[in-house]
């Protein structure tokens, strides 16, 4: 099996979609008999405070369910803002390789996550320094996505950003893109269709299940209100405000309730903002163990996902939607694009439009009435994560594609080495692509939304190269 070198600044035992992303498939891999090394920094996020059991070294090493992680000191810095941030991403970068060059070994292959599109930088020295290929994962296409917010407008700036993003993109062995409209985007700017392989996150649907409400409000401590929730990032791109909003149109109805679990860079204005305009139907909580969010959604009543009105949201596929889905939860749903396709598809979730609170408002209290409703939505969402979300599934698609890279990389070579492990992967590549297209039915919720029930198995979301 393959040595594989992940490098992320995001990884357990932080909290959060990105850490959670990494270390599910890196678990998996392991299972799978590759050897597995992290190159990351110190845990801190989503707060910026580094745990104190990590603090006051250069470089760190433990292993955590089989993966070898090396830990790197970067600038790390509770202060939330963009510039912040960037400084802690480029510290990252270019101390990565420095500390823990040496301390990683020589992976056969290296994967690298972004945003932070820094990583790059790290990527490519240690590529280049252990002669191996690397595959560029684009979760969000930047500095695309800071420009459309607003938040990067320095011209000299914004062009060596994209200067280090398709250079990137034109070294890397492989470019892996999480959602459709990504992989679009960058075919269309000149990408080569066949670099670019579409794998989507996923979620862990034996940790995310369904779970007895009651069960999980005693454990909490919550009252049988008509719960409505929220957990993840409160950041920029979000949006939040619009859910205070929607809130404050509803706050009549003493018995719905918001509540609103995590941490992020506009958590400290939002709560401002929720007690200056009394709203009493919110409830601000700190983030949580990831193990402890499925009984979080549990105790919910329907889930909320939420993002922005920007071009770049339209490539956003929440991960809580996959976790909520997974735990059988209704999800209302305010991000248009792939995840708008993808919950409409498997019927378990309520589109709204984003940044509308009125529409926010109506889907909440239309789910409040109809009940039996919840109880439709929510198995047809946990019966399509389960068979096209789960991280078994994905990672086994990925382990597929990594050997048939190493098995191009060694015939350049020159190595005559077969890899036996291909043939099984390419069976299991095409177990996993869907079939033809078929027809779909809508069932009509609401004037302003509807839930679709899935009947159809959508386009290959798996993998984005073309005749496979």
């Amino acid at each position: 099996m393959s040595h594989i070198l992940f490098i992320s600044p995001y990884y357990p035992p932080e909290n959060g979609a990105a850490p959670a992303c990494v270390g599910e498939t890196c678990t998996r891999l392991v299972k799978l008999g590759h050897q597995v090394t992290v190159l990351t920094t110190l845990p801190n996020y989503p707060t910026g405070i580094v745990l104190p059991e990590y603090r006051g070294h250069l470089l760190q090493k433990e292993v955590r369910d089989g993966v070898q992680v090396v830990r790197v000191w970067s600038f790390i810095s509770p202060n939330k803002s963009f510039w912040s941030r960037i400084r802690w991403y480029l510290s990252f970068a270019l101390l990565a390789p420095l500390f823990g060059g040496k301390a990683v070994g020589r992976p056969d292959i290296i994967i690298v996550q972004s945003p932070p599109l820094f990583d790059a930088i790290a990527v490519r020295i240690l590529a280049r320094w252990k002669r191996c290929p690397f595959i560029f994962m684009v979760s969000d296409p930047w500095p695309e996505a800071p420009i459309q917010l607003g938040v990067l407008r320095n011209p000299a700036l914004i062009w060596l950003s994209k200067w280090l993003e398709w250079s990137t993109y034109q070294r890397a062995s492989l470019v892996w893109v999480v959602a459709e409209w990504v992989r679009d985007f960058l075919i269309q700017r000149g990408l080569s269709p066949e670099r670019v392989f579409l794998l989507p996150n996923g979620v862990d649907t034996n940790k995310f299940r369904p779970l007895p409400q009651a069960q999980a409000r005693a454990e909490l401590g919550w009252d049988d209100r008509f719960t409505v929730l929220y957990v993840g990032t409160h950041g920029v791109t979000h949006g939040l405000i619009t859910i205070l909003d929607a809130a404050e149109q509803i706050k009549d109805r003493d018995d719905i309730r918001f509540v609103l679990v995590g941490e992020g860079a506009d958590k400290a204005y939002l709560m401002a903002q929720a007690q200056k305009r009394e709203l009493k139907n919110i409830t601000f909580l700190d983030p949580v163990a990831h193990n402890i969010v499925p009984t979080l959604l549990a105790a919910g009543d329907t889930c909320l996902a939420h993002v922005r009105k920007v071009p770049g949201g339209l490539g956003i596929i929440p991960i809580k939607m996959y976790e909520a889905m997974a735990c059988a939860r209704p999800v209302v749903l305010a991000v248009d694009g792939d995840a708008r396709r993808i919950a409409e598809e498997a019927g378990g979730a309520i589109y709204v439009e984003p940044e509308n609170p009125s529409a926010l408002a109506s889907a909440i209290i239309h789910l409040y009435e109809h009940p039996d409703l919840i109880s439709i939505v929510g198995p047809k969402g946990r019966a399509y994560v389960e068979a096209r979300f789960d991280y078994d599934r994905l990672t086994a698609v990925l382990d597929a594609r990594i050997a048939m890279l190493l098995d191009e990389q060694n015939t350049r070579n020159g190595h005559s080495r077969k890899n036996t492990h291909t043939a099984a992967s390419l069976d299991m590549l095409a177990i996993l692509k869907p079939p033809g297209r078929s027809e779909r039915s809508v069932v009509k919720t609401a004037s302003k939304y509807s839930v679709t029930t899935e009947t159809q198995t959508h386009p290959d979301l798996l993998d984005g190269r073309k005749g496979d």
